[in-house]
């Protein structure tokens, strides 16, 4: 096991699957012109992205044993994604490469408050199939969808078979969640895969999207209705919410000062994830995850500012 780092490592195996790119991030965007076609930013970065990616990268850093399933082209941004993911210690023996689609790239826009937008392309609606590779999960302990309702997961035959698979297998099963771009699911879509999935984690205004409701305990009633056995509500800047059949948890954020909330969220799920390999209760692992997104967004890109769990340990401690 090669993980960035190896405090408190486990054994234990997670996969990744999903969306692989590149993130072009533009902070401090002015949009008065300095001439006919000139703008300018604070600054202009290059950073590797995609739901899958995000959440390996936290794992791995985090002291578990993970590998990446997803797919890029055989180009410089691919090339990109591979040396990152390399450097932290993912596994990348099962990242497909081939030369019928370039890798994704996209252009994000971060307000001063780290709140941002995201420009996508038709790259992004490039559908590889993981269900054809789910013998890959034996010897697994987890996987990580990231994310429902976008590619390779917008796709309600693809969902399901995965995730039964993963289930098949005895896998704890994992689903973050996306607000749909190219391709169009709900709820009512996919409801045959929801009864496999173990935890499914959108933030607030994809709660609302898919559920209709606006308090997070009426939201997590609609997924829990579907057969989801646990559902966390990411409430950004106030904290998150939990709630299965038996238990409620309401969690309140961390005082921190949030430059870029690129990848929280997938932070946030490989943070959980990881405590949850590790037999800690779901309370401790919430605060765990809640700590990891936090810590996210001190940095812009989505694997900047997260480094090891001992920093996550601190923070905890240090907000007692």
């Amino acid at each position: 096991m090669k993980a960035c780092d190896k405090y408190m490592a486990t054994d234990k195996k997670v996969m990744c699957i999903g969306m692989a790119l590149v993130d072009s991030i533009i902070k401090g965007f002015d949009k008065d012109p300095i001439s006919a076609s000139g703008y300018r930013a604070v600054s202009g970065s290059l950073n590797v992205g995609g739901e899958a990616v995000n959440e390996a990268m936290a794992s791995s850093k985090l002291g578990v044993d993970t590998s990446i399933l997803c797919a890029l082209g055989n180009d410089d941004a691919g090339d990109t994604v591979i040396g990152a993911l390399n450097r932290c210690g993912v596994n990348t023996d099962h990242v497909i490469r081939g030369e019928d689609h370039p890798t994704p790239v996209t252009t994000m826009f971060v307000n001063d408050d780290g709140t941002r937008k995201s420009i996508t392309n038709n790259s992004h609606r490039f559908n590889f199939h993981p269900e054809r590779y789910t013998e890959l999960f034996k010897g697994y302990d987890a996987v990580i969808l990231g994310s429902l309702f976008r590619a390779p997961f917008d796709d309600a035959k693809i969902i399901t078979s995965v995730l039964k698979d993963a289930k098949l297998m005895g896998l704890l099963t994992v689903a973050d969640t996306k607000l749909p771009n190219f391709k169009v699911l709900g709820l009512d879509d996919v409801s045959e895969a929801l009864p496999f999935t173990d935890y499914i984690t959108p933030n607030e205004d994809e709660a609302k999207y898919y559920t209709g409701k606006d308090d997070p305990s009426d939201m997590a009633d609609v997924f829990l209705d579907y057969g989801i056995k646990n559902v966390i509500i990411k409430l950004g800047g106030k904290g998150c919410f939990f709630k299965n059949n038996d238990h409620t948890i309401s969690l309140p954020p961390y005082d921190i000062e949030a430059v870029d909330a690129t990848g929280a969220g997938d932070n946030f799920v490989a943070g959980l994830v990881s405590r949850l390999l590790r037999d800690d209760s779901i309370d401790d692992a919430l605060r765990f995850a809640n700590a990891c997104g936090a810590i996210c967004t001190t940095a812009v890109g989505a694997s900047t500012a997260l480094k090891n769990t001992k920093q996550v340990m601190d923070l905890i401690e240090n907000s007692r």
